[in-house]
């Protein structure tokens, strides 16, 4: 594997990347299910920006959970669970639609944090 795809596309846990692929699955089956109710047959675009946002899903998360993580630090928040599973879902459902402008945020991130953990090793 070439050293760059592996320091970005390969930066995240294989467990990590599973888990967000399997919910970023999500949008694009209820998509599929809305689509199939009609006439009309889904456009190549449409079918393309589907599979690239579930590739990138877990990226785009991942950005998230780290601005997230750093801006809230190790404070807990006691809400009622319907109002944070639907911040959950809305959240998700942004960094799903807008993984292809967010995902390279980390994977540059991933790159650089890669090759510092390299460099020190050697």
């Amino acid at each position: 594997m070439h050293p760059v795809i592996a320091k970005t596309f390969g930066g995240l846990s294989l467990s990590y990347y599973a888990r967000n692929f399997i919910f970023g699955l999500i949008f694009p089956a209820l998509f599929m299910l809305m689509q199939s109710q009609t006439a009309r047959p889904t456009s190549l675009g449409m079918m393309a920006f589907l599979v690239i946002s579930t590739l990138l899903y877990p990226y785009a998360r991942f950005v998230y959970e780290s601005i997230v993580s750093f801006v809230m630090g190790e404070n807990i928040f006691l809400i009622n669970s319907i109002v944070m599973l639907l911040t959950k879902l809305l959240t998700m459902l942004l960094c799903w639609a807008c993984a292809i402008f967010i995902a390279p945020v980390g994977l540059v991130y991933l790159y650089f944090y890669h090759s510092k953990q390299q460099a020190m090793q050697k």
